[in-house]
């Protein structure tokens, strides 16, 4: 299995709107690994890890969001070397606001 590791920074009217819920929710749904969190900056970060296509089907997803937000730019960063696998939780959650 081909695994990926990659960090979005999700820009545009996010906050306020239920997108780490929704990409919680998403992320479950294509069995993706990792966490959301809103930034004080009004954008939104994720990590997300797992078969490759998985990821890219969730790095998709936060292209467009959910109903009532609107994405301006996704920043995608691919993550190297073994911290990731160690910091992921089991599932996919949402973490509080740094």
């Amino acid at each position: 299995m081909n695994t990926v590791t990659r960090h979005l920074v999700i820009r545009g009217l996010v906050q306020g709107v239920g997108y780490r819920w929704s990409m919680v929710q998403a992320a479950r749904r294509f069995g993706v690994r990792g966490w959301v969190r809103n930034r004080r900056d009004g954008s939104v970060e994720a990590l997300a890890a797992g078969e490759a296509g998985a990821v890219e089907a969730l790095v998709r997803w936060a292209h467009q969001g959910p109903d009532g937000a609107r994405v301006d730019a996704v920043d995608l960063g691919d993550m190297v070397g073994a911290r990731p696998a160690d910091d992921l939780p089991e599932g996919f959650e949402q973490r509080e606001t740094v």
